[in-house]
C-alpha cells in the first residue's frame, strides 16, 4: 500500500465500506455513565473533489432499526418510542456544502432527516488519509462528530418527554470509502 498526500489524488466517486465504518452515538443519562451505541446496517457514498473540496457531495442513509446499545431494555423502547421506527425506518444525511478548514480538516454541512423531521447540521470531519494498493484500489478515511438536540428533530419518549435521557446527543463517525472503478 501506498500513502497518498495530495487531495487531488482522491477524486472520484466513492462507496462506503460498511465493514470499516462506525457511525455511532454518545448520550447523557441522569444516573450513571454516558450511553454510547451505533447503527449496525447502513449505507452511503461521497463524490470526492480534491481539487475544488466544495465541489464534493455526501450520501448516508441508515437503518433505525439497527440501533445497538447492548442493552435490549434500552434499545427496544428507544426503536419503538424514540425513533418510531416502524412509521421512519431510515434516517439521512445528505450534504449541502463542504468547508476547507485547513490541509485534514473540512465542515460538511447538509441536511439531516430524522423521524420525518430535516434540519440543517454541519458536521466537523477530519481525514484520516488515503492510501492505494498493488491493484490500484483507493481508499479514504474519514472521522468527525456534530453534537445535536434530539428534540429539535421530535426525539422524544413521549408528549412529556423522560428526566433520564439528556437533550444533547453526540454523534461519532469513522469513516471509510473504496473509490469505484
Amino acid at each position: 500500500m501506498s500513502t497518498i498526500t495530495q487531495l487531488s489524488e482522491l477524486s472520484g466517486e466513492y462507496a462506503l465500506d460498511t465493514t470499516r465504518t462506525r457511525i455511532g452515538f454518545v448520550a447523557r443519562h441522569a444516573v450513571g455513565p454516558q450511553v454510547r451505541g451505533h447503527f449496525e446496517e447502513f449505507e452511503g457514498d461521497a463524490h470526492l473533489d480534491g481539487d475544488d473540496p466544495a465541489k464534493s457531495t455526501v450520501r448516508l442513509t441508515l437503518r433505525a432499526a439497527s440501533i445497538q446499545s447492548h442493552n435490549k431494555f434500552r434499545d427496544d423502547p428507544v426503536r419503538a418510542k424514540f425513533l418510531d421506527t416502524k412509521q421512519h425506518p431510515v434516517i439521512t444525511f445528505t450534504s449541502t456544502g463542504v468547508e476547507q478548514v485547513d490541509a485534514t480538516r473540512f465542515r460538511v454541512t447538509g441536511d439531516l432527516t430524522l423521524r420525518g423531521t430535516t434540519k440543517s447540521l454541519t458536521l466537523d470531519v477530519e481525514s484520516t488519509g488515503g492510501e492505494s494498493d498493488a491493484q490500484g484500489d483507493v481508499r479514504v478515511g474519514f472521522k468527525g462528530s456534530a453534537e445535536i438536540d434530539r428534540k429539535d428533530w421530535g426525539v422524544r419518549a413521549n408528549a412529556v418527554d423522560t428526566l433520564f435521557v439528556g437533550a444533547k446527543v453526540t454523534i461519532e463517525f469513522e469513516v471509510a470509502a473504496v473509490r469505484k472503478p
